[in-house]
């Protein structure tokens, strides 16, 4: 494999869960000389039951290769993350929760969301081709090791997506502002792909003309701004997980 597909994760929570989740491959794993201790220890012994080296490496070899000052001595030199096919994400039994990210470029607002998605108990996530290589530490450190462990899918299109979800029976929606119903009126926990949008970019306006559903967070005080991404990502995603909780009590 070539140098330009390769990439670091940097810090031991990014490091140990890219090792657990076999997400993606993970060629060499680097602890800064003097930084062993009880927690790296067993980081160690996860790389070595996976059959990947574990060397220790001077400061300045650690900084040069990571993307900041967070990394805590530990940084992991890996490839691309694995993708499964869209049919992949759906669970084998319950109501299914997928969603997908379209449009959000700041790859530590992207790690936010998956972080949000993966602790609400989402099923997948779909995101359109890009080459996130690049910002792999950023997305994993900024997601808490999320975005190594929540099933993803590649879709050229969020068009491509709905109609294949669609097919499956899942319920489409997406955010709106107009002819939108409260998100806390809706019914979540029908079998639901949601589309989130990014902040430039939002949602087509082809995509809301197919919509099954459009939903909209209501504020607490007038306020003509939308929220970010992420933050409304994790508000969507929990309410989804409340009420799906409370239809099993």
């Amino acid at each position: 494999m070539s140098d330009e597909a390769r990439s670091w994760l940097e810090g031991r929570i990014s490091v140990m869960a890219a090792l657990q989740a076999g997400s993606r491959p993970i060629y060499q794993v680097y602890v800064q000389k003097g930084k062993w201790d009880r927690a790296l220890q067993q980081l160690k012994k996860t790389a070595e039951s996976h059959q990947i080296p574990t060397q220790t490496a001077a400061a300045a070899f650690i900084d040069a290769h990571a993307g900041g000052q967070s990394h805590g001595g530990v940084i992991a030199e890996v490839g691309p993350r694995r993708f499964l096919p869209l049919s992949d994400l759906l669970p084998a039994t319950g109501s299914p929760f997928i969603v997908m990210l379209d449009g959000i470029e700041d790859p530590f607002n992207f790690g936010q969301a998956l972080r949000a998605l993966y602790a609400a108990g989402v099923d997948g996530v779909v995101v359109r081709p890009r080459n996130w290589l690049s910002a792999a530490g950023v997305v994993a450190r900024s997601s808490a090791g999320a975005s190594e462990f929540v099933p993803m899918a590649v879709a050229e299109t969020s068009l491509d997506a709905a109609n294949f979800f669609r097919q499956q029976g899942l319920t489409i929606a997406c955010t709106s502002d107009k002819q939108a119903t409260s998100l806390y009126e809706t019914d979540l926990t029908q079998p639901l792909f949601l589309l989130i949008g990014g902040e430039r970019r939002g949602i087509t306006r082809s995509f809301l003309d197919q919509a099954d559903v459009k939903v909209q967070i209501p504020y607490g005080r007038s306020f003509s701004y939308s929220l970010g991404a992420a933050a409304a990502t994790a508000v969507i995603s929990f309410e989804v997980a409340r009420q799906r909780k409370a239809r099993k009590t």
